[in-house]
């Protein structure tokens, strides 16, 4: 297991470069299994969830090539089905929440998929129902083997069909869509997702020879092709990572220039840190944060206390709702987080609690935070990381805290985050990280 060490209460001040998109690149390296032909794609994070599922594509049969540091050459020129069925691959999956995402491709290209309930951050219940039942409705068969505790998707003909999807579930749209593009006939897909992520997982299938329209929107038409061909595509910049260097630069009292954040495709993030007092300067495409003594959270116009709540696209990214959270702990006035999407991700608000911070948790879900202003800084703790985002808040928490602080559990944090501690004490942090 992996540490952080945190000596907290330094003034971070520098430019920071944005990674590749984590959610994106999961798509889009899922996607090149669509076609035999050699896909490029460049700004890939070098995180570990990324990283893992390279692997994994890697074990099907696709040939990898590094070509530099952020970027890589696939050839899906066979796919081992053999493998598919084994217990390694049952075993690798179960491990990577991502893995999932291998369905569509496998479906759509191969007709047949195997994949077990898979894992990652513990935050709760996350659905199967909207990926297994749009399959379905494309002529896919799927049941369930008790033995494996695994999925097994066999397809006798995958025809386009009309589908209401139950939620907009971004990976079990990108699933869907990635099944769809090639089979027979049209398919119209309703309630999908819409997020960036999902806008450019569709661009570059577009590229390769895919017939999609409504992109941007939540209604999706695919007009089924024969074959995709290969295709170079450039991954976003991560929206989470952007929100989470606002968050450190605030927290820390500290002035960052965020170079490359992508800005069109921010939607309400720097909006709503704007609503916590935060100033951002917009410059090109970079996000300035100035250095601050305070931030000031404003109410509604009638006077009642901020709300702040995720939502599905264009609504506010709930990966985010732990930054603002403790962001929130250390400015002026209260607001109420409110998580609807995942019953477990405020759970790690305790150890906040016990940093100093004055945190009402009324519910799985809701969580009402009474800042600080910077007036009584968080006491350090030694705490361990339950999921990505609660790490990277946890950690947030240490660099503004009044000594130092332990965050285990370092690998949570690594499968969002490239090489989190060595950027951040390039900025005037100090940060060891330890590996046991």
């Amino acid at each position: 297991m992996a540490s952080y060490i945190i000596e907290g209460g330094h003034r971070l001040h520098g430019e920071v470069t944005i990674q590749g998109a984590k959610n994106e690149a999961l798509q889009v390296i899922a996607a090149t299994l669509l076609t035999s032909e050699e896909v490029i794609l460049e700004n890939v994070p070098d995180i570990l969830d990324v990283n893992n599922l390279i692997k994994l594509v890697q074990l099907l049969g696709v040939e990898v090539t590094r070509l530099s540091h952020d970027s890589y050459r696939f050839r899906a020129q066979e796919i081992d089905l053999d493998f598919v069925d084994s217990p390694q691959f049952l075993h690798e999956s179960k491990i990577l929440r991502g893995s999932v995402l291998l369905v569509g491709p496998l479906v759509g290209r191969c007709r047949h998929a195997v994949f077990p309930k898979p894992g990652g951050d513990q935050i709760g219940r996350r659905r199967l129902d909207t990926h297994l039942i749009g399959i379905a409705t494309l002529g896919a068969e799927c049941e369930y083997d008790q033995e494996r505790r695994a999925f097994r998707i066999e397809v006798p003909q995958l025809r386009g069909a009309y589908m209401h999807l139950e939620e907009a579930s971004v990976t079990g749209t990108a699933n869907v869509i990635m099944s769809a593009v090639l089979a027979e006939g049209k398919t119209t897909i309703y309630n999908a997702a819409c997020e960036p992520y999902i806008q450019q997982l569709c661009r570059m299938l577009v590229s390769m020879g895919a017939r999609i329209s409504g992109i941007g929107s939540n209604l999706l038409t695919i007009d089924g092709v024969e074959r995709l061909h290969g295709t170079k595509h450039r991954i976003l910049p991560d929206m989470i990572e952007v929100g989470s260097f606002i968050g450190i630069a605030a927290m820390t009292q500290s002035e960052l220039t965020l170079k490359d954040v992508g800005l069109p495709d921010l939607g309400l993030i720097p909006q709503m840190f704007r609503k916590l007092g935060i100033e951002i300067i917009e410059r090109g495409d970079d996000l300035i944060i100035p250095a601050r003594e305070s931030y000031e959270i404003e109410t509604f116009m009638d006077g009642s206390i901020l709300t702040i709540a995720d939502a599905p696209w264009p609504g506010l990214t709930p990966d985010l709702l732990s930054v603002f959270l403790v962001v929130a702990t250390q400015a002026k006035g209260t607001v109420l987080i409110h998580q609807k999407m995942f019953e477990s991700r405020l759970f790690f608000v305790d150890k906040l609690i016990d940093m100093g911070a004055q945190i009402i948790l009324c519910d799985p879900h809701r969580a009402v935070v009474v800042g600080k202003d910077h007036q009584t800084r968080l006491r350090p703790a030694v705490m361990a990381s339950p999921d990505i985002r609660a790490g990277i808040a946890l950690l947030i928490a240490a660099l503004s805290a009044d000594g130092t602080s332990v965050v285990n559990n370092a690998e949570q944090i690594d499968r969002g985050y490239q090489h989190l501690h060595e950027r951040l004490n390039a900025l005037g942090a100090h940060i060891e990280r330890r590996d046991e």
